[in-house]
């Protein structure tokens, strides 16, 4: 095997590369906001179009979206490319910009592809597996959100292992929280600009809504994939080559076959942390999306708020969660530490769902809203406080396949919680008739979820897993060698 000169030359310049500028930290979040740009399309604007407007099951359409995490386990591999393999000549950044160009092209066939389901149950009078139309449309939209899922791994794991690249412990929470932070500025925006051009551009009597909604929301899956591509462009030029310390961190020199699959395998499977991070982020994750494909229906069935209010719900929470953001990455973890402050962001998000719960009763939208923030405050120091936990329970040499394994446990979690939430709504309507009700039990399942996260939580040890990785991997970097 040829190897790379470049890969195995000694670096002429021992200095470190330049800590990361304010500018520079932003601009590399207009990733995450493009990213929160994108998961508006699909959980807030699509989701409500086809079970609200569209008449399609709500456990079939929140199926489709959980689909992409069908395909989670990808994220390890593409982790691991990321560490082994670069593209482009670049470790992170090729993978990140392969992505996000798959990610448009699928989200724009998706739409598609739900006009034609929606004509053909509207043709049929009914949603029916039996009808040859629907059942086509059904399974070409899987294959699409199947492939969304891919291309959304192959670009969100290599960016999160290049925010480990160029940066250290030390600062890492703020470069999370900042980072972060403009996923939900992404959410804010979408769901304001979504607002927007409902109003402008949908009118309140839909009438045929296939007819009204076709020509506004097409416009919109087209235009928020092109600003995504721009943005992520703009975000990662000249990032990887000027700041990160990836091969500088790498104990082999990146060797090609420095860390290969086996030893991937190996790294996951015999630490104990791995195994007890993995469950805390799989409940962790399910705690908090339960409810991702039925909020805005909640919105909808219990308030009457209209399509651009119940898209706006996700600038609510977005405006809490950028609070809790803020408030956990410069202040709660620096004093009180990454562990203490998830453990309160857990309790407070089971509170924040059953004060959801309440605001039902009271049928007021502003009620709504107010436990949407409080909810976002909390969902910001839980996200934050995991994230920096995560990060720190990764190894230089195998930061991609690392973050896949995490990046796995959320997918899987995602995914189960979204599929999940509609398939709990679809049987507590059928179990008690009153939408508030039904949808209530999705939010109290939420609340019991964060309360085992906390339990999981209290065994998770840094130390341990630093201890047992190291360990492993210097057995795997030694038969390597021999070999």
């Amino acid at each position: 095997m040829t190897v790379d000169s470049s890969l195995t030359a000694v670096d002429p310049n021992p200095d470190l590369p330049p800590d990361l500028g304010l500018f520079t930290i932003l601009r590399l979040g207009l990733f995450n906001l493009g990213l929160g740009l994108m998961s508006v399309l699909t959980v807030a604007v699509l989701n409500r179009v086809m079970i609200s407007e569209l008449g399609i099951p709500g456990w079939v359409t929140a199926g489709a979206i959980a689909l992409p995490y069908l395909v989670s386990p990808a994220r390890v591999w593409f982790g691991q490319l990321s560490d082994s393999r670069p593209l482009w000549g670049l470790y992170r950044t090729g993978y990140v910009r392969l992505g996000v160009v798959m990610m448009g092209i699928m989200v724009w066939l998706a739409v598609q592809v739900v006009w034609q389901l929606g004509g053909a149950v509207a043709a049929a009078g009914q949603w029916s597996w039996q009808d040859p139309a629907i059942l086509g449309w059904a399974i070409a939209l899987s294959m699409i959100f199947l492939v969304y899922g891919l291309a959304v791994s192959a670009c969100s794991i290599p960016f999160t292992a290049l925010l480990v690249d160029v940066s250290d412990e030390s600062k890492r929470s703020k470069l999370v929280a900042i980072v972060w932070s403009k996923l939900m500025v992404g959410i804010v925006i979408g769901g304001i600009g979504g607002a927007i051009w409902g109003k402008i551009f949908i009118p309140e009597d839909l009438g045929d809504p296939l007819t009204t909604l076709y020509g506004p929301i097409t416009a919109l899956f087209t235009a928020v994939p092109v600003i995504f591509f721009g943005l992520a462009l703009i975000a990662t030029w000249g990032i990887e080559r000027t700041y990160s310390r990836f091969q500088r961190r790498s104990a082999s020199h990146r060797r090609e076959d420095s860390v290969t699959l086996q030893d991937t395998i190996r790294l996951l499977t015999t630490n104990r942390q791995t195994g007890i991070f993995f469950s805390f982020l799989l409940i962790l994750t399910i705690g908090l999306f339960l409810q991702e494909a039925v909020l805005e229906p909640y919105g909808g069935e219990v308030f009457g708020m209209a399509i651009g209010e119940t898209t706006a719900l996700n600038s609510f929470w977005g405006i809490g969660i950028l609070l809790g953001y803020s408030a956990t990455g410069f202040f709660l973890i620096p004093r009180f530490g990454k562990k203490q402050v998830t453990k309160w962001g857990c309790g407070l998000v089971a509170v924040c769902f059953i004060l959801i719960i309440l605001a039902g009763f009271t049928q007021e939208a502003q009620v709504l809203k107010g436990a949407m923030i409080l909810f976002g405050i909390a969902a910001g120091m839980t996200t934050i406080g995991s994230i920096n936990l995560m990060l720190d329970l990764t190894t230089a040499e195998t930061a991609g396949t690392f973050v896949g394994a995490w990046g796995l446990s959320q997918a899987i979690a995602r995914g189960l919680a979204i599929f999940s939430g509609g398939v709990i709504l679809d049987v507590s309507r059928s179990l008690f008739q009153i939408p508030l009700l039904a949808y209530g039990a999705v939010f109290l399942l939420q609340s019991i979820s964060m309360i085992v996260a906390i339990a999981l939580l209290a065994r998770v040890d840094v130390a341990e897993f630093r201890a047992n990785t190291r360990t492993v991997l210097a057995t795997a970097m030694e038969a390597d060698l021999d070999g």
